[in-house]
């Protein structure tokens, strides 16, 4: 058979952008070879719908192994009593929750997208805004920080049926204790989406909500440093759909519907391949090791974000808990907008996202912020001695953002330095 040689020259020239730039978008990392090999591997050539040990296809005994060790490792991670990994994505690991748990029309209560929410949280572009009634509430206009007290009166103004914690953009810890109080006296059902701090809670860093929320998901990439994947989780306590709460440890007939929310309600085929990756990654993250490498993706974070802070930059919140951080860039450069500061970036071989911050001036295709984040360059090896080198490049680039020679400059010294950090084994 003939080499692809188109295809394969575009992988290439994308493991060369990897290797030379500095990666800071939040939701990025960079992957173990072990799980780029699983994921690799000829598990991609099965066909297993269904669950292990009631699948629609002969021939899964090995497969199912595979997908229970990843079930096993990830409850042992977050002390979990039910999982499932097979959701193809964290948008639709969430999905499967709405299915689930609610009826098309029914109100939920999520983070207003404009203030750090997700797109699943209740876009009305999504399926969460265009099948359900999407509740919302904001930060604080004063220190950035979630408005529970706002929270706290449309929950029991409005009596959604699911309250969401979870953002994709921002940078403190959640108060997961007062919103389960809340959904308790309201009757909701809790749901944190966990996605971007997965991996400082399965280090012990931030609080694991499995021990507040009737219901969690997640991705599987990003902090948790795994492939592109999502899944849910429970622990023991949770209320059923209809309102009356189950005994404790009476899981069975939520994780029912949230298994067959999954398949056959919203996707069909598992990626047994991609699963087997994650199952290496849980492995990965039950390791010592892991533990150390997030508290230094927290130490870079904080490092960061004061370093930004001195430039005089404004850091929403003021500051981070976490491995991300959004930048309001009004306050030092009040007509640079997200979107010109991006493309400067990137044009000089640093990542980073454009991004909307609370009560922006502008809208999400201009944006007056940007969002940082330190999981990826930390499993590189930098450490935080080299933030306020990063942030004097950043710096550099967005005094003059248009100025080609100038970003010309900072891209040769990123790619100097970038050479002293490898990635890939292979």
């Amino acid at each position: 058979m003939t080499r692809d040689t188109e295809i394969f020259d575009i992988i290439r020239r994308e493991r060369e952008r990897q290797t030379r730039g500095i990666e800071l978008i939040a939701s990025e990392n960079y992957v173990s070879d072990q799980v780029l090999e699983a994921m690799g591997s000829v598990l991609t050539n099965k066909y297993a719908e269904g669950y292990p040990g009631k699948r629609y296809y002969g021939g899964c005994e090995v497969v199912d192994e595979s997908e229970r060790l990843a079930q096993e490792r990830l409850k042992q991670l977050y002390g979990a009593a039910w999982v499932n990994v097979q959701p193809h994505s964290g948008a639709q690991a969430n999905m499967a929750v709405f299915m689930a748990c609610l009826n098309a029309g029914d109100k939920f209560l999520g983070l207003n997208l404009s203030h750090g929410g997700h797109l699943s949280h209740g876009s009305p572009v999504n399926f969460s805004g265009l099948m359900f009634h999407a509740l919302e509430y904001n930060v604080r206009e004063d220190d950035g920080r979630v408005d529970y007290e706002q929270l706290e009166r449309v929950a029991r103004t409005e009596h959604p049926k699911l309250i969401i914690a979870g953002a994709s953009a921002y940078s403190r810890e959640w108060d997961y204790e007062r919103i389960r109080r809340v959904a308790d006296e309201t009757g909701a059902i809790f749901m944190v989406d966990m996605a971007h701090p997965a991996g400082l809670i399965a280090a012990r860093l931030l609080k694991n909500p499995v021990r507040y929320a009737h219901i969690v998901t997640s991705t599987t990439h990003k902090t948790l440093r795994g492939p592109r994947g999502g899944v849910i989780l429970m622990g023991e306590d949770f209320p059923n759909p209809w309102g009356k709460t189950t005994p404790k440890g009476e899981i069975k007939m939520m994780s029912q519907l949230l298994d067959s929310a999954v398949f056959p309600g919203t996707q069909g085929g598992p990626l047994e391949h991609v699963i087997a990756a994650k199952a290496v990654a849980f492995g990965e993250a039950l390791q010592p090791s892991y533990t150390e490498y997030q508290k230094q993706v927290q130490k870079n974070a904080a490092v960061m974000a004061k370093a930004m802070t001195d430039k005089g930059y404004k850091i929403i919140s003021g500051g981070t808990d976490n491995h991300c951080m959004l930048v309001d860039l009004r306050t030092k450069f009040p007509d640079l907008t997200g979107k010109l500061a991006e493309r400067a970036l990137v044009a000089a071989d640093i990542t980073s996202n454009k991004n909307m911050v609370p009560f922006d001036s502008r809208s999400a295709f201009q944006t007056s912020g940007l969002r940082f984040g330190t999981p990826a360059i930390t499993t590189r090896g930098l450490k935080e001695d080299m933030m306020p080198w990063i942030v004097e490049l950043i710096d550099r680039v967005l005094c003059d953002p248009e100025n080609e020679q100038n970003i010309l400059a900072v891209r040769q010294e990123v790619n100097a330095e970038m050479t002293k950090y490898p990635l890939f084994a292979w």
